[in-house]
């Protein structure tokens, strides 16, 4: 055989063998290719994933925060408002205090100045007269010193005694409503008294003196050293 015949035939059985083994080397290696190029997909995915799960755990955990402040600022709001309440409760009780450790000491007090107001038959309204009489009241009372406001309340005989009780109850309410809100005097200012028909101070077998007897007496009486006397001040009419 001559040499380059021999040598033809080995480069060929050479290139068959590569290629045979590179054939061989890509069957083996493509599968474990293909589980890389899987497993980068699924590290991207999870990757992904866990990104957006933390995102949305932060949003949560943001969220929370938030629901957490506004409460606590709710919390502040209420402890705030339940302080005040306290402040004016615990001021109310000092005031009640006060009234009736003064009321508890009637016979300290002297009288300033009175006035007798007058209702209708089954009425409760304040008359212009009666706005009146109340009026120069209260201007005395602007100057007065520990003070308080008896307030009582009458009415005539007819009808049960229930009923004139919840009757001179609502008529001693209706000067004091008068006088706090429309003449300025502090509502722990009143000793408030519903005598109902107990008290006439006139005969209930006429209609004159039953008229009488519908009414409210208010007096303005004072604790100070040196009262204004009743003399002086006079009762109002």
């Amino acid at each position: 055989m001559p040499k380059f015949v021999f040598l033809a035939i080995l480069s060929a059985v050479a290139i068959l063998s590569a290629c045979s083994t590179k054939n061989y080397v890509r069957q083996q290696t493509q599968p474990v290719a293909n589980k890389v190029n899987e497993l980068d997909d699924m590290t991207a995915k999870n990757t992904h994933g866990i990104k957006d799960v933390d995102q949305r755990t932060q949003a949560g955990i943001q969220g929370v925060q938030q629901q957490v402040t506004a409460a606590d600022q709710k919390a502040a709001a209420a402890a705030q408002q339940s302080d005040a309440a306290q402040s004016q409760a615990t001021g109310a009780i000092n005031r009640a205090s006060s009234l009736e450790s003064q009321v508890a000491n009637l016979d300290n007090f002297q009288l300033v100045t009175s006035a007798t107001v007058n209702f209708g038959f089954n009425k409760d309204v304040l008359t212009p007269e009666a706005e009146a009489s109340l009026d120069q009241l209260a201007a005395q009372a602007a100057s007065a010193k520990h003070y308080i406001v008896s307030v009582e309340g009458g009415a005539d005989a007819i009808g049960g005694s229930d009923y004139n009780y919840a009757l001179s109850q609502r008529r001693a309410n209706a000067v004091i409503q008068y006088l706090a809100g429309v003449k300025g005097v502090p509502p722990h200012k009143f000793y408030v008294i519903g005598m109902g028909k107990d008290k006439p101070v006139a005969s209930n077998t006429t209609d004159a003196g039953r008229a009488q007897n519908r009414r409210v007496e208010v007096k303005l009486l004072s604790s100070a050293m040196e009262p204004v006397s009743a003399s002086a001040a006079g009762p109002l009419k």
